[in-house]
């Protein structure tokens, strides 16, 4: 009787296990991710050479890149590196890829996927931020020169970046890549390290594939920076190569925004779009004949051969790790023609200091200015409201100061230093 009962047993617990496990396909089926890696550093030639062939439309690239900012940026490791998601940009892409069936491409970057450091101006359903939470309902009347010249190209503006707040040009000390709006940007090669500054997102975005080039800006060293720490290529260029308007500004005499991307070749091509004179920034006015709209025949393997190349020597002997990385650059430098001539730093006593004074007044002047051609539909309208604003929000000052910003209330207008300067 018990082994029968055992047998009945052990039959009912199958039979149960069988109702249990043979459901029907559909529910069965566990939901795997779609595999995106294809898309993992690809170029921009790659990138043309698919569509021509018609491996891949730019519809389909469009939707990779915005599945990997979901599943990379904000759902996965959560890289904080993007602000705002373009809700246009699949219908954008669309569009883009009619154009190249009727035969049309409008130029190199024609369905190249681009992200914008959000202290540039799109004129679109994303706003424009410099990641500060009084901008956060900041939509600009008009594009900036540079989202201009990229949709002019073809590329596919499919989102903003977060970066250091205003540049990092609020706070006495702050961290690189953090901002009110999207918090802290992470380096995806180690999430606790430091992403550097204030192109932080956009050199984040570039690495982790999820984007095919980035713009960034940089006053001083917020291009260079963030592409040495997060492992791409970033340019940039001399100041009034690229034109400034519509853009979030710092120094009038220093900014410049430039692009950022995996290979030499891609920021190249990036470059040519975006150079051109532009009357809303008397800067450009000096590259009249001197710019180019393709830097890639530059590009040479032999480039280095006889070029002159300074190596600051203070800057070693801080860490072994590095000197031993930088003692292995030099070696290549040298190994393909390069004469790499050690320097001193300039000794000029305070020189930093008087730059750093400059920028105090250009950024009072240019800031204002800005805040003016916003109209009526931002929570601020002058340098004065934005302190004010900050101090009663609760996310601004929780973290970090603005310093940078109480100090530069104390600061004449230009307008009444340069009545100085003519008066002497």
């Amino acid at each position: 009787m018990r082994a029968h009962l055992s047998k009945f047993s052990l039959l009912f617990a199958l039979a149960i296990l069988f109702l249990i496990t043979c459901k029907s396909p559909v529910n069965n089926q566990v939901k795997k991710e779609p595999d995106n890696r294809w898309i993992e550093e690809l170029t921009i030639a790659e990138l043309q050479s698919g569509y021509k062939v018609g491996k891949f439309t730019i519809t389909d690239v469009v939707k990779v890149y915005l599945d990997r900012i979901i599943a990379i940026d904000k759902d996965g490791p959560q890289l904080n590196s993007i602000i705002e998601i373009n809700p246009d940009a699949i219908q954008i892409a669309e569009e883009l890829d009619r154009e190249l069936a009727a035969g049309k491409s409008r130029g190199p970057l024609h369905g190249v996927p681009v992200i914008l450091k959000d202290n540039i101006d799109t004129h679109d359903r994303m706003p424009t931020t410099a990641g500060a939470t009084a901008l956060d309902n900041s939509f600009p009347k008009t594009d900036s020169y540079v989202a201009k010249k990229l949709r002019e190209a073809g590329a596919v503006i499919i989102g903003k970046s977060n970066l250091s707040e205003w540049a990092n040009f609020r706070a006495m000390m702050s961290s690189s890549g953090w901002s009110g709006v999207g918090g802290q940007t992470k380096n995806p090669y180690v999430l606790d390290r430091n992403p550097c500054g204030s192109s932080a997102g956009s050199g984040v975005a570039v690495s982790a594939n999820l984007c095919m080039m980035a713009i960034g800006t940089e006053t001083n060293g917020s291009i260079v920076c963030p592409s040495n720490n997060n492992g791409i290529v970033g340019i940039k260029p001399t100041v009034g190569l690229i034109s400034r308007s519509g853009i979030v500004p710092i120094s009038f005499t220093q900014d410049t925004p430039g692009p950022m991307g995996r290979t030499v070749e891609d920021v190249a091509i990036t470059l040519g779009a975006l150079t051109g004179i532009d009357s809303s920034d008397s800067k450009t006015l000096a590259s009249e004949g001197k710019y180019q709209t393709d830097y890639t025949k530059y590009l040479k393997k032999d480039g280095l051969n006889g070029k002159r190349i300074g190596l600051a020597k203070k800057s070693m002997g801080f860490s072994d790790k590095v000197d031993t990385l930088m003692k292995k650059t030099i070696a290549c430098l040298k190994a393909n023609g390069a004469i790499v001539v050690e320097i001193e730093f300039p000794k000029v006593e305070n020189y930093e200091d008087a730059s750093f004074e400059v920028m105090l007044y250009e950024f009072k002047d240019g800031l204002n200015k800005y805040f003016a051609g916003l109209g009526d539909n931002v929570t601020v309208n002058s340098l004065k409201d934005l302190i004010e604003f900050n101090k009663s929000d609760t996310v601004e000052l929780r973290s970090f100061d603005q310093k940078l910003l109480e100090r530069l209330r104390i600061r004449a207008p230009l307008s009444r230093l340069n009545q100085r300067r003519l008066a002497r």
